[in-house]
């Protein structure tokens, strides 16, 4: 089953999704919780994060999982995007599912942006996942960004101004956005104490972040990555979903 609920944390209301076996356990503790968090312009409503809750929870019963909208995303009612907001979410929904849910094991299953804000996370805040799993990992997210903000944006971000982004939903951002990811490239850092408990999965078909890139982060961190063959970057193709979702849940319950 799934239900949506919020976290009130610290002055946010973080809007979530909880997927588990049986509703009547929703208030009772899992031994294991997975954190799902999204890519860019995306949500924690998707048909791929309702599949890998459903079919992960209804495979091992003491396993729940927690997806959740990053600020400025999906139901969350901020307007204006940070890093340091987003890493405070996580934190907070990290502390929840350990807090309330009672988790022993804490995983972390993330998507593009999401991916790049958890391996942030892991060297500005250490790591407090038992295994990680990244898809369409945004290695390089500072020059992905940057290349699809039109000039006349670029010029009003340098002159102090704030532009609106996004897909269906537009955000806010401002210079000091760019510029916190510029100044936390992924590639200037060492993750080789987290390898053995990650797993990287890209599509080889990925347009916006190619394949190349992570296939350079992985081999730099000894981290293992499967390619995904014709796989885009939000991996549209079911089957392609099928088989990554089919991965992480063996990776996560080996």
């Amino acid at each position: 089953m799934k239900k949506k609920f919020d976290i009130n944390r610290q002055g946010y209301s973080i809007r979530c999704l909880l997927f588990c076996h049986d509703r009547e356990r929703t208030a009772h503790s899992f031994r294991h919780v997975v954190l799902v968090t999204h890519g860019f312009g995306s949500s924690k409503d998707t048909a791929g994060t309702e599949h890998f809750g459903e079919h992960l929870t209804a495979k091992y019963k003491d396993y729940a999982v927690i997806a959740f909208d990053w600020p400025c995303h999906g139901a969350d009612a901020r307007k204006k995007l940070t890093v340091e907001e987003c890493l405070t979410y996580l934190q907070i929904v990290t502390e929840y599912a350990r807090e309330e849910l009672q988790a022993e094991q804490i995983y972390n299953y993330s998507t593009s942006l999401g991916a790049y804000l958890t391996l942030r996370f892991l060297i500005e805040q250490g790591n407090p996942f038992t295994r990680i799993a990244l898809r369409s990992t945004a290695v390089a997210i500072a020059r992905t960004m940057l290349d699809r903000i039109p000039e006349p944006d670029q010029v009003k971000l340098k002159k102090g101004r704030e532009i609106q982004i996004g897909f269906e939903r537009k955000m806010k951002i401002d210079q000091g956005f760019l510029d916190s990811l510029q100044n936390f490239d992924l590639m200037n850092y060492e993750y080789f104490d987290y390898a053995e408990d990650i797993l990287m999965i890209h599509g080889t078909q990925d347009q916006m972040i190619p394949l190349e890139q992570a296939e350079a982060f992985a081999e730099n961190n000894v981290i293992r990555l499967i390619p995904i063959e014709e796989a885009n970057h939000p991996f549209q193709n079911p089957n392609h979903m099928a088989l990554a979702i089919h991965e992480i849940i063996s990776f996560f319950h080996p």
